[in-house]
């Protein structure tokens, strides 16, 4: 602040002078009267720029973009048709799927037991559960449900995996449905009663079924319950000659309406026609590219040119065609969605097509020079009458504002005088009646009185919260140690085999402590057991689960049991005290050191790299079981696999393939394997090194959200 001529300049006092002058802002309604003469002069200009450059536009439309149209439209509409004929082949082979496991359970009824299950509840919406309906009168001692009842787990796998399905069931032909979603609220009302009787045999896709006798689709309909546009994908299920039952699966459409809504612009739409050649989907809402509306008594009758066109569609790409329709040119291109029977065509209006660039952009180019130059004469003018108008009331508000300002200052040096003479000091600041003011400075003045109260309560608070942060620090370092020290960690780890084998582990935790862990150890002479796992969440829990998890695992591995029944044993011993649900996935193999043979079991955790005698690394894709920790009473798969001499076993957990650089890409399998393959030493410690210095590169100055662990044996 400076002090001059009795006047305090850069203090509150300039201050309040200049919130007085920012309130002459206020006197530019006196100037809207000509800003509002300006603003309909440069309207006039830029209408008449604007006919001007509509009449250049209109000159010189007769050009046409054939090339390009040619080269996007086809290959445009043979994509969209491929994704979309993916989709419902997926959703197809899904259903055949659960079609097999129907017969199979049907096959071998006698030695099954009626499961729980459950009607809708409301509370479980949002959540992937087993449901059960039935029609009025349904036999509830049917054997055919005591059948169904287990295939709960196997129709919510089925419903969980994919992301191309809304809902898995299975209807017996006695009126019991059970079926997999996450809809749950959907069915019952706010007193947990259902919404409606679900007719269960007399439902189209179930007619349909036993009908074609085979798998197929229905036409599309609206759900039911949701009022979603749907495609039921369906099969029957055959036992001793006679249908049984029928499975199937929903498959909601409103993400292709919406797509297809969304692909109106510049001319140019998609849109859907079923087997009958009557147009499903289409933003058009009107017009001979309209979609079918069957209630409709004014249903436009379908164009000939567009039904043989959508015929030799049907039968395969057309490539890009010309079509008049009404008056109008079109573009079109057609390819046949041979799943569902239909046939997708883009279409695009010939006249957008007539607009040479250059020409425009030259044109545009002299017209906007023109209403520039217009537009800048005028704005000069005003600009220049506004400048004098505004000193002038500036000039008058500083005088004003320089009046007030001085009653209003004095308490307020006095007060921040004030302020920095205890400023350090942990004296507080006391009332005095010169700020008793009945207005803000008053309540300022309270508020630095009370403000420097709680200060020195907040400095004492925040003491005693630092050394209570410093003593959980300490001992969430003291929880990395002993986590540390659960790993093996002495390297190499048996010398004395060091000729027949050599393993190698490293864990980099996200946070202080993590939720990997890896182990081996050796089983007798001949048999080393080998574990990958990463425990669901992070920070002191999850290494607290993974603890627990590792010594479950080496006790029943010890004990002599097999690998997938060592997975069954500890995830049943999990499972009964896991009030917190947390899971774990889990790599298990037993690996004999004499052949190299490896007997291994896995628990939903990342597929093994094995390095063949060659030298080279790949990804073995073997069999996934449900996590350990999930569910009780799961069981697991064993299968076998080989470490040849020269060869290499290569384990870790996502925070490898899923590490993230700066750009938000993802590190990827591809990139791993490319890693272990240029390593040039092959060992287990080398091949370790390279991946972290691989890792380092790629991450860069990203953040480390997920624990790094990884583990290499070689069979020398």
């Amino acid at each position: 602040m400076i002090k001059k001529y009795g006047l305090v300049f850069g203090g509150l006092q300039q201050k309040i002078i200049n919130l007085a002058l920012a309130a002459a802002l206020l006197i530019s309604v006196i100037f809207g009267i000509a800003a509002t003469a300006q603003n309909k002069i440069l309207s006039e200009v830029v209408g008449e720029s604007g006919e001007e450059q509509r009449s250049s536009i209109s000159a010189i439309s007769s050009q046409t973009m054939n090339e390009t149209v040619n080269a996007s439209l086809a290959n445009s509409t043979a994509l969209q048709a491929y994704i979309a004929n993916d989709i419902f082949s997926d959703v197809a082979c899904n259903v055949e799927v659960v079609r097999g496991f129907a017969e199979e359970l049907f096959d071998h009824q006698d030695q099954l037991v009626r499961q729980e299950i459950k009607y809708s509840i409301a509370d479980n919406d949002g959540i992937p559960t087993v449901q059960y309906m039935h029609e009025i009168g349904a036999d509830e001692d049917s054997v055919y449900l005591d059948t169904v009842s287990n295939m709960g787990n196997m129709i919510l796998s089925m419903f969980s995996e994919s992301d191309k399905i809304d809902s898995c069931f299975v209807g017996t032909v006695d009126g019991h449905i059970i079926f997999a979603n996450d809809r749950s609220a959907s069915y019952v009302d706010d007193k947990g009663r259902p919404v409606r009787i679900f007719d269960v045999t007399g439902r189209e896709w179930f007619k349909e079924a036993v009908e074609k006798g085979d798998i197929g689709f229905t036409a599309v309909t609206y759900d039911a319950y949701t009022n979603i546009p749907t495609l039921v994908c369906y099969a029957p299920v055959y036992h001793n000659g006679e249908i049984v039952a029928v499975v199937g699966a929903d498959v909601f459409l409103d993400n292709i309406v919406d797509y297809v809504n969304s692909s109106s612009q510049f001319g140019g739409f998609i849109c859907v026609f079923d087997e009958e050649g009557k147009v499903l989907f289409s933003p058009q809402e009107s017009g001979p590219f309209a979609a079918y509306v069957p209630s409709s008594p004014t249903q436009q009758i379908q164009d000939k040119g567009i039904s043989d066109f959508v015929e030799r569609a049907s039968a395969g790409l057309t490539g890009v065609e010309e079509l008049s329709i009404d008056g109008t040119e079109y573009y079109v291109s057609g390819a046949p969605l041979s799943a569902v029977g239909w046939t997708v065509v883009s279409v695009l209006d010939k006249s957008v097509t007539k607009a040479p660039e250059k020409a425009m952009l030259a044109e545009y180019e002299n017209i906007t020079d023109r209403s520039t130059s217009t537009f800048m004469d005028k704005l000069s003018s005003l600009t220049r009458q506004t400048a004098l108008m505004m000193i002038i009331a500036l000039a008058v508000c500083y005088v004003i504002s320089l009046t007030m300002a001085n009653r209003i200052v004095k308490p307020v040096n006095s007060m921040s005088k004030k302020v920095m003479e205890i400023a350090g000091t942990s004296e507080p600041f006391e009332m005095s009646e010169m700020y008793r003011t009945s207005d803000e400075i008053q309540v300022l003045a309270e508020s630095f009185e009370e403000m420097t109260h709680k200060n020195m309560e907040y400095i004492r608070q925040i003491t005693d919260i630092t050394r209570e942060k410093e003593r959980l620090g300490t001992e969430l370092e003291l929880a990395r140690k002993i986590q540390a020290d659960m790993l093996p960690s002495i390297f190499p780890a048996f010398p004395d085999m060091s000729d027949e084998f050599d393993v190698y582990a490293t864990m980099t935790p996200a946070k202080e402590v993590g939720g990997d862990f890896y182990d081996f150890f050796l089983i007798d002479e001949d048999h080393l057991a080998i574990v990958m796992a990463d425990v669901s969440g992070k920070g002191v829990p999850a290494a607290l689960f993974m603890m627990m998890s590792k010594i479950l695992i080496n006790n029943y591995a010890m004990m002599g049991s097999s690998p997938a029944r060592v997975l069954e044993q500890a995830n049943d011993t999990i499972c009964q005290n896991n009030d917190e649900e947390m899971f774990v996935t889990v790599w298990f193999g037993i690996y004999e050191i004499h052949t190299g043979k490896v007997i291994a079991a896995n628990a939903g955790h990342e597929y093994p790299v094995l390095r063949s005698a060659d030298g080279r690394f790949e990804v073995m894709k073997d069999k996934h079981g449900f996590v350990v920790g999930g569910m009780e009473g799961v069981r697991y798969k064993e299968y076998e696999f080989t470490v040849e001499k020269g060869g290499a076993l290569f384990l870790y957990t996502d925070g490898v393939a899923e590490a993230v650089n700066e750009n938000d890409e993802m590190f990827g399998l591809d990139r791993m394997i490319d890693t272990l393959n240029s390593d040039e030493k092959g060992d287990p410690v080398s091949l370790l090194g390279s991946m972290h210095r691989s890792l380092d590169s790629f991450v860069g100055g990203a953040d480390q959200f997920d624990d790094i662990t990884m583990l290499a044996l070689v069979h020398k």
